[in-house]
């Protein structure tokens, strides 16, 4: 099978096309054959070493497709099952070896795609959401990169939650994918300094919680952002690493919250990972959320995948199709 293998860490072009044997289940795990991989940046990460794993690596984390075999004790789908599953690497391929405990079942009326494109972010929306800092009726978030694939998700949810939502984006285009996601108020951060932006739009309060993918460029003037007693949500760092800090900044800022969560601690069980699951494939499958795709590519054009993703090329998801 073809597979995208990564053997020094480095830039797009350190992913390469290999031919490896396809890799047998063992207990408690399946053989997917992959319709669609999902790209995200845990994957930069991964691709560039700031994220370790043994090498060569097989890269990709994220997919969609069906069961072809199954090891012993992996009583949890069968043979033909249509799946999608997060937080197992090696997507980038045409088979993966994934444990069955990871795996969703699609409802009929999602396909490969989507599913695809719906995993990973869609979960990380859910958690960040609905647990890392519960949203409800009447609270105020900031999301930044409000029209990548996590952040059109979570403004979604967060509507959902009854939260009024304000968005960073960097182009009228990307305003528009928002706005449409429903975010009641957009800034653009090539244009604005969106912290005194903020505060204006909250009439100097700040907001009750920022999620921030964005990293280095955007932490200082998030946590000024925030309320006393807000949540800081650093869940990403696609600008660079944020660096260490004091804490008594925290305190110094009005005793605020911060967190670094990641997807598998907010999945820590088979029941957790499936409640997020049902909720998030359910309201897409009922017409309540809304997947963007931005543009699929071959598995070969992994590379140039990642160079459109961090070159801030794509709204949305973007996928890897097997050959």
């Amino acid at each position: 099978m073809k597979a995208i293998l990564v053997e020094t860490c480095g830039g797009p072009d350190q992913m390469q096309v290999h031919e490896v044997p396809r890799p047998a289940p063992g207990p408690g795990q399946a053989l997917v054959k992959i319709a669609a991989a999902g790209v995200n940046y845990i994957d930069v990460y991964y691709r560039n070493g700031l994220y370790k794993a043994p090498l060569p690596m097989a890269i990709g984390m994220e997919a969609a497709g069906t069961v072809e075999e199954l090891g012993p004790d992996a009583p949890e789908v069968a043979i033909g099952d249509r799946v999608a599953y997060a937080l197992t690497l090696g997507a980038y391929a045409e088979y993966a070896v994934v444990p069955s405990s990871g795996l969703v079942k699609l409802p009929d009326q999602i396909d490969f795609p989507t599913a695809a494109a719906a995993m990973l972010q869609g979960l990380t929306a859910h958690y960040l959401a609905v647990s890392t800092y519960a949203l409800k009726e009447g609270d105020t978030a900031l999301v930044h990169a409000a029209a990548g694939g996590v952040g059109l998700l979570l403004v979604q949810i967060a509507k959902m939650r009854g939260a009024r939502v304000l968005g960073t984006v960097s182009t009228q285009a990307k305003a528009e994918m928002a706005l449409e996601a429903g975010a009641d108020g957009i800034i653009f951060y090539t244009r604005q300094d969106f912290e005194p932006e903020v505060k204006r739009l909250t009439s100097g309060r700040g907001v009750d919680v920022v999620y921030d993918s964005v990293g280095a460029s955007t932490f200082m003037k998030s946590l000024n952002s925030l309320r006393p007693r807000g949540m800081m949500v650093s869940f990403g760092q696609s600008s660079g690493p944020i660096g260490s800090i004091d804490p008594l900044l925290l305190n110094q800022l009005g005793s605020l919250f911060l967190t670094r969560p990641k997807l598998g601690d907010y999945c820590a069980t088979r029941l957790e990972l499936l409640w997020r699951a049902d909720d998030v494939l359910g309201w897409i499958a009922a017409g309540k959320l809304k997947v963007w795709i931005d543009r699929t590519y071959p598995l070969s054009e992994a590379a140039q995948a990642h160079r459109d993703l961090e070159g801030r090329k794509t709204s949305g998801k973007i996928l890897l199709i097997p050959d």
